[in-house]
């Protein structure tokens, strides 16, 4: 009898306790529904539109004279500084981007060497460069590859001094606008939506010209010119004519 009443109680006792879990777990709050992430795609740069820019570096080259005298030289090498602006647009196709371009540059890229009469220095100072080119690229997301050609102009003055003095007894000054090629490459990165920065490699070629006799001496004296430079710059794009990119 009593081993009967004990079962009893037991059996009592548990269903309370089940009777308790039951009621306390349906006032527990409803489980929050959690959403899956978005993934969130990659914004796509487009180098497409109108764009401004500056730039500044530094240029070496080889400055060739050659006197109306057999093998009478006064060959040197220059270098020095530089620093302008560019404009240009670009029309971007898939991953290939197209573009025109025109820069000028102040500069001041000189050298000088004895001339054929020691008593003389020859020197020469480029002035000023520019270019107007084409630009093919292939773009990597906001980089882009670029190789570039066209045309190129500088303005170079030349001069024979006693001792390179300026204003000292001279054979004479002669100053010359050239034109020839430019051609290079050059890797531009957009780090903003608008905004890209850039590093480019230039060489400048131009046929030589001739000094008129009196200019640079008693002699005709024919002049050649290259010119290398590296700059870096900044570009400011203003998507006009580009195609409105979705960004998530």
């Amino acid at each position: 009898m009593l081993n009967s009443k004990v079962k009893i109680s037991f059996a009592v006792a548990v269903g309370a306790i089940l009777g308790v879990g039951a009621a306390s777990a349906a006032d527990l709050p409803a489980r929050t529904y959690t959403k899956a992430p978005v993934v969130v795609p990659p914004a796509i740069y487009n180098w497409t539109g109108f764009y401004i820019g500056a730039n500044g570096g530094g240029g070496w080259g080889r400055t060739d004279w050659q006197f109306n005298v057999v093998n009478t030289f006064a060959n040197h090498h220059t270098s020095g500084g530089l620093a302008g602006g560019q404009i240009g647009y670009n029309w971007q196709t898939g991953a290939w981007v197209l573009g025109v371009e025109a820069d000028g540059d102040w500069a001041n890229i000189k050298g000088s060497t004895l001339c054929p009469n020691p008593a003389f220095v020859c020197a020469s100072n480029t002035r000023d460069l520019a270019s107007f080119r084409g630009r093919v690229g292939y773009a990597a997301g906001p980089v882009l590859f670029y190789g570039t050609g066209g045309l190129g102009y500088a303005n170079t003055a030349y001069s024979a001094l006693t001792g390179g003095v300026p204003g000292a007894l001279s054979t004479g000054f002669y100053s010359s606008d050239r034109w020839g090629y430019a051609a290079g490459a050059g890797i531009e990165w957009g780090f903003a939506p608008n905004w890209s920065a850039k590093i480019e490699y230039m060489h400048y070629g131009f046929d030589s010209v001739t000094a008129p006799p009196a200019t640079l001496g008693v002699n005709s004296a024919a002049l050649g010119l290259n010119i290398d430079t590296v700059k870096v710059g900044v570009n400011y794009r203003f998507n006009w004519g580009a195609p409105v990119v979705a960004r998530y």
